[in-house]
């Protein structure tokens, strides 16, 4: 194989996670030229309404999709955040590298961490997974939707718009990215979303990718990202939902346990959940916390967010 397409967002982030993918398949698979293929997607050109208005799946990948299916490119990289759970008929999610780190950063230009921040204090996050839990851990910050990429973000924060704002640790660890205060914000206190910090490669089913790709594959990774998605998909949630969870592996790896939390958009009425399970039984793992959640008083609150929305 000696020239591969990689269809990617235009984002920083985005570039810098298919350049990685690049590099590492060009080093492994020498005399193979890989070229990206920038694509708008729908997440991409709608900034100015917040994405749990938007509504709908696959705000990110939707347009990626299309270039695999019509051959324009051979493999997708994606935020694995960002990935719904069904894909289009053919296509399969069948790389999951190496998981970067999966929490939140707290970062601000005084305060030193959520703690520090006074009362009423403007925090920025595009995120209703991430609003609810600073909302039930502080009740009083003033919570304001912020979209845009990383560096427009953090020049909201540089110019004073907010006094901190909320980012995954990932994204500015891969960037090279920093404020002059920065706290983690990490499990168990603070869950982060589905399959955060982690990469997933989207090529055709049937096609050549798999085996070519099969050396980036990390088991590890993709247990926990399978958990993770299998909650996601007994909760049949999108970006509208506040969710979160964390999978972890123990007994080396051989087990994982599983931590799930929906909330009401407000913070209010969190349900926290955990289980435990074999690691190959890991998204049936997921599907029955989701379960455990929607008995405990989960069905009331998608019932209520899907309302407001």
């Amino acid at each position: 194989m000696h020239k591969v397409t990689i269809a990617t967002r235009g984002s920083k982030l985005a570039l810098w996670q298919a350049n990685h993918i690049k590099d590492r398949i060009e080093a492994h698979h020498p005399g193979t030229v890989v070229e990206l293929l920038q694509i708008k997607t729908t997440g991409d050109k709608i900034l100015d309404v917040p994405l749990a208005k938007v509504g709908g799946k696959g705000l990110f990948v939707k347009e990626i999709e299309e270039a695999l299916l019509d051959g324009r490119a051979d493999l997708a990289v994606h935020s694995m955040k960002d990935v719904p759970v069904e894909l289009p008929q053919g296509l399969v999610i069948g790389v999951i590298p190496e998981r970067e780190d999966n929490t939140d950063t707290l970062l601000s230009m005084r305060f030193g961490g959520l703690d520090a921040l006074p009362r009423g204090a403007v925090v920025g996050t595009s995120s209703l997974r991430r609003a609810a839990q600073l909302r039930a851990l502080r009740p009083d910050l003033e919570i304001r939707d912020l979209r845009g990429n990383v560096d427009t973000r953090l020049r909201k924060l540089e110019e004073g718009q907010f006094d901190a704002i909320v980012m995954a640790t990932a994204g500015l660890r891969r960037l090279g990215l920093a404020a002059p205060e920065m706290a983690a914000l990490a499990p168990p206190l603070f869950l982060p979303a589905v399959a955060q910090g982690a990469l997933g490669i989207e090529f055709h089913e049937d096609g050549p990718m798999g085996e070519f790709l099969e050396f980036l594959d990390h088991e590890e990774s993709a247990i926990t990202v399978s958990a993770e998605r299998g909650f996601l998909t007994g909760l049949d949630g999108g970006c509208q939902v506040p969710i979160a969870a964390w999978a972890e592996l123990y007994e080396d790896g051989e087990r994982v346990r599983l931590h799930g939390f929906l909330a009401d958009v407000d913070g209010s009425g969190a349900i926290r959940r955990e289980a435990e399970g074999d690691a190959e039984d890991a998204f049936e793992l997921g599907l029955a916390l989701a379960d455990d959640v929607l008995d405990e008083g989960g069905r009331e609150i998608l019932a209520r967010v899907y309302d407001t929305i």
